[in-house]
């Protein structure tokens, strides 16, 4: 990262801080807003947030390791996550899983070339009733087939890095 990318990150954290509060409790809306922004936390942007909320390092990293939508590896324009728990596995949850293998050409942990996408497992979403389901950004789709999935692909891909 140029310093000049390390003064505009500072000072958008100063902004986030600003405009959040200062206190510990701003944490987790701050590094979602981080993710939101940038699709990734990375080390220099988890340092100015332990600065900026006067907290250790090891805490922020602690958190956005924790919990999956934070963590600090560079997602793409769009993340899909689908449901892996049991009700989704009754639904047909492994059908959808390989459409999306295919449609994307990639795995669940991996994000495609052109940033596009990003295809991950999700533990619930809490549409056990209405498998398989998954998320695509903050979109729930529910009783999701493999046919679903290439149109909501397709309709991705034609809107480009927008999102």
């Amino acid at each position: 990262m140029t310093a000049s990318q390390q003064e505009q990150l500072r000072a958008e954290i100063v902004g986030l801080v600003d405009k959040i509060g200062p206190g510990r409790s701003s944490l987790i809306p701050i590094l979602e807003d981080i993710k939101r922004r940038y699709r990734a936390v990375d080390d220099e942007a988890m340092q100015v947030v332990a600065d900026m909320l006067d907290i250790h390092p090891v805490e922020v990293y602690s958190v956005a390791s924790f919990y999956a939508f934070l963590h600090g590896a560079p997602q793409g324009v769009n993340v899909i996550r689908l449901c892996r728990t049991l009700s989704c596995d009754f639904a047909g949850k492994e059908a959808v899983a390989d459409a999306l293998r295919d449609e994307l050409g990639i795995d669940f942990g991996e994000s495609t070339d052109d940033g596009l996408f990003t295809l991950e497992w999700a533990s619930c979403i809490g549409m056990c009733d209405q498998g398989p389901a998954l998320l695509l950004n903050d979109e729930v789709h529910t009783r999701v087939s493999p046919d679903d999935v290439r149109a909501l692909v397709a309709t991705r891909r034609s809107a480009g890095k927008e999102g």
